[in-house]
């Protein structure tokens, strides 16, 4: 989701600028590693065509990638980290696996938004219209998907799944 990585773009001192792979980029340090940011500017059903290139660019494994993402089936608020497993019909996830050709890849889903599905082709608006106390709680479980991430490239996705499921 695009504001889960803004998020962590601010808070490890990065700022997403735009690169030749249809993303917004940076390197931050997290946990004493070198992480790389990306938010594909592609639709999200086509989020393979920018994440693929990323991933030749950076020199990374797709058992490196983590990739936030909403999850519609999931109540208001929910957040769960999950390494590889199904795509739940999530247009986004299925496009990342037809172009790096595995499932192979850290997911951190959850539901920020009311919106129907139609909406992520408008991320940064999706939430405009939600109510107030929706809203602090979309606030909310973004700082938490943040957490995750950051959870993850500390100590690992089993620990974050553990603390976080």
């Amino acid at each position: 989701m695009p504001r889960v990585v803004e998020i962590l773009a601010r808070r490890h001192g990065g700022k997403l600028r735009k690169q030749k792979e249809r993303s917004l980029t940076d390197e931050v340090n997290v946990a004493g590693q070198r992480v790389a940011l990306a938010l594909p500017l592609t639709y999200m059903n086509l989020s393979g065509e920018a994440v693929a290139p990323l991933i030749r660019r950076y020199g990374v494994e797709p058992a490196q990638l983590v990739v936030v993402h909403d999850e519609m089936d999931f109540e208001l608020g929910r957040l769960q980290v999950k390494n590889g497993g199904g795509l739940a019909g999530h247009n986004g996830l299925k496009s990342i696996v037809a172009h790096l050709h595995t499932q192979d890849f850290r997911a951190d889903p959850h539901r920020d938004r009311q919106a129907p599905p139609a909406a992520a082709r408008a991320p940064t608006t999706c939430c405009a219209g939600s109510p107030r106390p929706e809203r602090k709680e979309i606030d909310v479980v973004l700082e938490e998907a943040a957490d995750a991430v950051e959870l993850i490239v500390a100590e690992g996705v089993d620990v974050a799944m553990n603390r976080v499921n």
